[in-house]
């Protein structure tokens, strides 16, 4: 049965990334913010958002699907639109930071009989309470660019699934240029009040020179959203959660 509770930090978890983290300029957004904006979003969200984005999700979970491991952590699971979409031997837990959209989650859940469900967390994706590698697989749905410091949520998802695992966003990332780039900017300073950023860029959430990239796809309508799909580094060659390079930076 799916569960919600709050989950506090663990400094002695995050103490390292956070001292290479905290210069991060991008902190637009906070996270009263975001809960404010998802109160306001968690009654319609199915309805304005919920068409618009089906595409890009049912893409992820597929990918999900297709890919080895039971270990399933969907990371701003939200009404849960996509929790029904999973095998049913995928292992799913959903954290979010919204406790009204979760609210909206469990009510699927127990309408649809989500079995493979096993738990819905609230809980801040830049400050997660799992173990090191409790996943074989961490998903982002249109979460990227809502919480406030993306890299932080990138460095969290790497270190809560287990090297050689998989990492997948689905976002909607900004144009490099053109009409589309000018509305992006001209909408950034809404970001508080949107609850996402929408000139969010994919340098905002990695360095694409030291991540392993399986596959980036567009995905409808318009190649409005982009499916990632990442593989988690190995101890070897991992770089924000790698003790060793933490230690020497």
């Amino acid at each position: 049965m799916a569960t919600t509770l709050e989950s506090p930090r663990n400094p002695a978890v995050h103490a390292s990334n956070d001292a290479v983290l905290r210069d991060h300029p991008r902190a637009a957004l906070d996270a009263n913010s975001v809960r404010e904006a998802y109160r306001r979003w968690a009654g319609v969200y199915d309805a304005v958002f919920g068409g618009v984005s089906s595409y890009g999700r049912r893409r992820a979970v597929a990918a999900v699907n297709r890919l080895p491991g039971t270990r399933v952590l969907e990371v701003g699971v939200g009404t849960g639109l996509a929790l029904p979409r999973y095998k049913p031997e995928k292992r799913v837990v959903g954290i979010d930071l919204s406790r009204d959209m979760l609210l909206k989650a469990r009510e699927r859940v127990a309408q649809e009989g989500l079995s493979h469900v096993e738990g819905l967390l609230e809980m801040d994706a830049e400050s997660m309470a799992f173990e090191n590698g409790a996943f074989d697989i961490a998903v982002a749905m249109f979460t990227a660019s809502v919480v406030p410091d993306a890299k932080r949520l990138f460095a969290e998802m790497q270190r809560v699934v287990r090297p050689g695992g998989h990492l997948l966003f689905v976002n909607h990332f900004a144009a490099e240029g053109g009409p589309r780039w000018w509305v992006e900017r001209t909408m950034a300073p809404l970001s508080r009040v949107l609850g996402w950023h929408p000139d969010f860029a994919f340098s905002d959430l990695f360095d694409r020179d030291a991540v392993q990239v399986e596959a980036i796809q567009p995905c409808p309508p318009a190649g409005l959203f982009t499916l990632v799909h990442l593989r988690n580094a190995e101890p070897a060659t991992a770089t924000l959660t790698d003790p060793a390079k933490l230690a020497a930076a």
